[in-house]
């Protein structure tokens, strides 16, 4: 194996490692609730110890929530910035593109957008902090595209755009748990965005 290779391998094993904790950490807490289980019967079923749990996440709660992929959504950002000003319907384009290369590399897909639910629907506090997380990011991903297209970061077009793309990934994940086979995250967003689309540019009657 080359050194070049070895911090590739390394960031692979911790997110997979990562990725069976949050799994885990969700389908218990959907059956059980956050108190129905330890850290130590979490990590006694993942096969790693409780520092090792410490160093990914600072509680049950967070585990369950998920790994916050700082580097990852850093790179997908400069990825976003290089595409450079194309005009707003490449805003959403792109936005998109940044939200669907996301779920592919954390590897959420039907399974995993379920267990998150799940987990929420036994346990109210955790909606509270996973509608914070979402605030968060769609503030971030406003600043990202205000950084892009040169305006204010409370700009309509900016808010409009971000927006619209946080609707259409709701339609998404609400499509992905009617469990219709052949159904994946990529393929309902893409609808969704069309069906937005088609919407906003229908004539109004009045």
């Amino acid at each position: 194996m080359s050194e070049s290779a070895t911090p590739t391998k390394r960031s692979e094993r911790m997110a997979a490692t990562a990725s069976r904790i949050t799994a885990l950490s969700r389908r218990l807490t959907a059956e059980r609730g956050l108190n129905g289980f330890t850290i130590e019967e979490l990590c006694e079923a993942v096969g790693v110890s409780r520092r090792t749990f410490f160093n990914y996440f600072p509680s049950k709660e967070e585990a369950v929530l998920g790994l916050d992929e700082t580097a990852e959504a850093r790179r997908l950002a400069d990825e976003f910035l290089a595409r450079g000003s194309r005009g707003w319907p490449a805003v959403v384009d792109d936005l998109v593109d940044f939200a669907v290369a996301h779920a592919r590399d954390a590897g959420i897909g039907r399974d995993e957008h379920a267990e998150l639910i799940g987990a929420i629907s036994r346990e109210p506090r955790l909606l509270a902090r996973f509608i914070d997380m979402t605030r968060e990011r769609e503030q971030q991903l406003g600043e990202l595209v205000a950084r892009r297209e040169g305006v204010a970061s409370r700009h309509p077009l900016v808010l409009a755009s971000v927006h619209t793309v946080a609707a259409a990934m709701r339609i998404a994940g609400e499509h992905l748990l009617d469990d219709r086979p052949g159904d994946d995250f990529e393929t309902a967003l893409t609808d969704a965005v069309a069906a937005l689309r088609e919407v906003l540019a229908a004539p109004s009657r009045g």
